[in-house]
């Protein structure tokens, strides 16, 4: 089985003229990655069923993937120049579906998928679109991540995703015990702090992860948790340790005071945290069973003032849910500093604490920004960039005392997937690998978007973000629009956030970790040229 290279061992890093950043080369096997025990067994169970032939198993377990081939990386820089051409032949007839009238009007079929490599995304206009937001931060390795070969290669000997929560597969044991090495920064080879972190009791140890589908269950089940402690999952529970109080959850507030710039899924306990379902939320305010109290951004006497007021009878805080870039209102970034006294404060008021990285994760050096932050959540979604796009699977990874549910109140069936565990696996590899080449890359994309706005302060308010993910303020809503919709005719996948009344107006883009300097400094070119064209 050969991937097309002569000498992959011998291949330098592939290093971004004018920088002293690299993208690493990755190899692995399937061998490597689950270990010799279970490659074994699985060779035994396909030569079992006889589907496979011994040299057929011997390859696909033993023979490397190139994770990310020069010749990959090299095509990705010569097909920039071909964005916004139309390079095979458009579709006359497109389907309609059958979705609701909000999703319809929202679809822009012309830019549909019929196909994708790398930053690239073909529509079926015909035309070839750089995927800027990576679509919706689902793929931060980009389209046809080659070091995704090895899924197609467990799936051909047998591996599969039905599985149950009573029968957690090897894959899925395997990428939870990573999850919880990379989330405490311990080494690889440090094999005894990890099974002393395993074992922990004590708080503030990450050491337990629940396996979900889509970041909206993860956060809900964190929900569900800091609930515990007002509220008895069933009556097999006992009395919770604060059942005489009232809850109030503690969520990042808008410009006006509002629940608008939070964002933790789309269960209906979420939204209520975000100003939906007024009525319900009012009613159950009023009933005494729950209240929302909104803190303001980056406003440690704020946060003071009400943790302060939420810790008196009858109320109790049951918890501070927060992202650390606000991607939902403006890409706004909470400060380290403030971000580092809120959890002293919530640690003095017995209040955990909730990070949602569902839209930061895979995209900083250690794959979780909390860490970067020097922060101890109780809590941490993650989600969306570790599957890499190819399945839907998000995790809450908490600690020992948080642990309060049983299988039944975080459940979800197809939760312990072996692939997507797989997908996890491959994706956490690589990025181990190249965190210093995403640190760069992050720093190279955010140095050039502060020159475009010192070069044009009539047009930019401000760059928001951190890295990688980035948002590009105005002075207008207007000049947003017409800044977007100019990169959009040119096949850049870029979005204004113009439709919540008290966020600034903002362009946002989140290139995928796999870009070079040259996809930075070709989208650099195209905003230049939409802002002097405002």
């Amino acid at each position: 089985m050969n991937d097309g290279h002569d000498n992959p061992h011998a291949r330098q890093p592939f290093i971004m003229e004018g920088m002293d950043n690299m993208l690493k080369p990755v190899k692995r096997s399937l061998r490597q990655l689950l270990g010799d025990e279970f490659s074994d067994r699985l060779k035994e169970g396909a030569l079992f069923f006889g589907e496979l032939t011994d040299r057929e198993t011997e390859c696909l377990l033993e023979e490397e993937v190139d994770f990310l081939p020069d010749s990959f990386v090299r095509k990705n820089t010569e097909l920039l120049n071909r964005v916004g051409s139309k390079v095979i032949s458009e579709m006359n007839s497109t389907e309609a579906g059958a979705a609701t009238d909000s999703f319809q009007k929202a679809t822009d079929t012309k830019a549909s998928p019929v196909g994708g490599l790398g930053v690239f995304r073909l529509g079926e206009d015909g035309r070839l679109y750089l995927i800027s937001k990576s679509e919706h931060y689902h793929a931060p390795l980009g389209h046809g991540f080659p070091g995704y070969k090895l899924l197609d290669r467990a799936s051909a000997l047998g591996i599969g995703n039905a599985t149950h929560n009573n029968t957690r597969g090897y894959i899925t044991r395997l990428s939870e015990r990573e999850l919880i090495r990379h989330a405490n920064g311990i080494k690889k080879s440090d094999e005894k702090t990890l099974e002393r972190v395993l074992t922990s009791r004590e708080e503030k140890v990450l050491n337990r992860v629940i396996n979900l589908q889509t970041g909206s269950l993860a956060a809900e089940a964190g929900i569900k948790m800091m609930l515990a402690r007002f509220y008895s999952l069933d009556k097999t529970f006992p009395l919770p340790k604060y059942e005489d109080r009232i809850p109030v959850f503690l969520v990042m507030g808008d410009y006006e005071g509002g629940g608008t710039a939070n964002y933790h899924g789309t269960t209906i306990f979420a939204q209520t945290l975000r100003d939906m379902w007024p009525g319900l939320y009012n009613k159950m305010e009023k009933a005494g069973i729950m209240k929302v109290c909104t803190v303001n951004i980056n406003d440690i006497d704020d946060l003071k003032r009400k943790i302060e007021r939420y810790n008196r009878p009858p109320y109790k805080t049951a918890g501070f849910l927060h992202e650390i870039i606000l991607m939902n209102y403006g890409a706004i970034r909470l400060e380290k500093d403030f971000l580092r006294q809120a959890y002293s404060l919530c640690k003095e008021y017995d209040t955990p604490v909730m990070v949602d990285e569902i839209q930061s994760c895979m995209w900083y050096k250690g794959m979780f920004l909390f860490r970067l932050y020097e922060l101890d959540p109780d809590f941490v979604i993650v989600g969306k960039g570790f599957p890499g796009g190819r399945f839907a699977g998000s995790k809450i990874i908490t600690t020992a005392p948080m642990d309060s549910l049983n299988q039944f109140g975080a459940l979800v069936t197809n939760g312990q997937e072996e692939l997507t565990s797989l997908a996890y696996l491959i994706t956490m590899v690589f990025a181990e690998e190249n965190e210093e080449h995403m640190e760069m890359i992050g720093e190279y994309y955010e140095k050039r978007l502060n020159e475009l706005a010192i070069k044009y302060t009539e047009h930019i308010r401000s760059i928001e973000g951190l890295g990688l993910l980035q948002g590009i303020t105005f002075d207008d809503i207007e000049k947003t629009v017409r800044f977007t919709k100019y990169l959009q005719k040119r096949c850049i996948d870029i979005s204004a956030q113009t439709y919540k009344a008290s966020c600034p107006p903002t362009a946002l883009t989140k290139l995928p970790v796999i870009s070079v300097k040259e996809t930075v400094d070709y989208l650099i070119a195209r905003m230049e040229e939409s802002l002097k064209a405002l």
